[in-house]
């Protein structure tokens, strides 16, 4: 790999495999995004293959029709999009157009509340489905499996995917920033 360069106590190598890091989790998470906002999108547009793995109210609710179910499917559909443009921005060109800072804080945002409530949700129904919570209703197990294992593992996923994107990024521009910054300041 030839010399190593070392800039603030950190090398070059180590540098540049974070930003390799975070390009593939940018795509992957953008990937993921997607996916789960095509699926989204077939529900919106009348589609019940796999309603019936989401169980409880919302299943009833987009097996009835009309018009609010559509809206409804059609905004998720718009903001897992919006997650995947997110992370998209993380690596592409026009994603600079964005103020580094807000970028920042937009994905780390987005990639908390996905762990979040991924994890919680995959821990809680997992924990039903061993027993250990004994909800005081009915519970569709089967829609309980899907979700710990595909519907909100999914979330999960997407932000880690996302969470790991976004430190690559910060890593990848915390030297241009410091250096912008402090050009600025040696002009002001």
């Amino acid at each position: 790999m030839g010399r190593t360069r070392v800039e603030n106590g950190q090398s070059t190598p180590a540098a540049s495999s974070w930003s390799a890091v975070g390009t593939v989790t940018a795509y992957a998470a953008a990937i993921v995004a997607l996916a789960y906002a095509l699926m989204s999108l077939y529900w919106a547009l009348g589609g019940h293959a796999l309603v019936s793995t989401i169980g409880g109210y919302v299943e009833q609710f987009a097996r009835r029709g009309g018009a609010l179910p559509v809206l409804i499917a059609l905004a998720a559909t718009l903001a897992k999009l919006a997650g995947g443009l997110l992370a998209l921005a993380l690596v592409r060109p026009w994603g600079q157009m964005v103020p580094r800072v807000w970028l920042l804080a937009g994905s780390a945002g987005a990639s908390a509340l996905l762990v979040v409530y991924g994890g919680l949700t995959v821990l809680l129904g997992e924990l039903v489905l061993l027993g250990v919570i004994h909800p005081s209703g009915s519970v569709d197990r089967t829609a309980l499996r899907w979700h710990v294992g595909v519907w909100d593992l999914w979330f999960l996923v997407w932000g880690i995917l996302l969470a790991l994107a976004t430190v690559g990024y910060w890593r990848r521009t915390a030297t241009r920033a410091r250096r912008d910054g402090t050009a600025n300041r040696a002009h002001s």
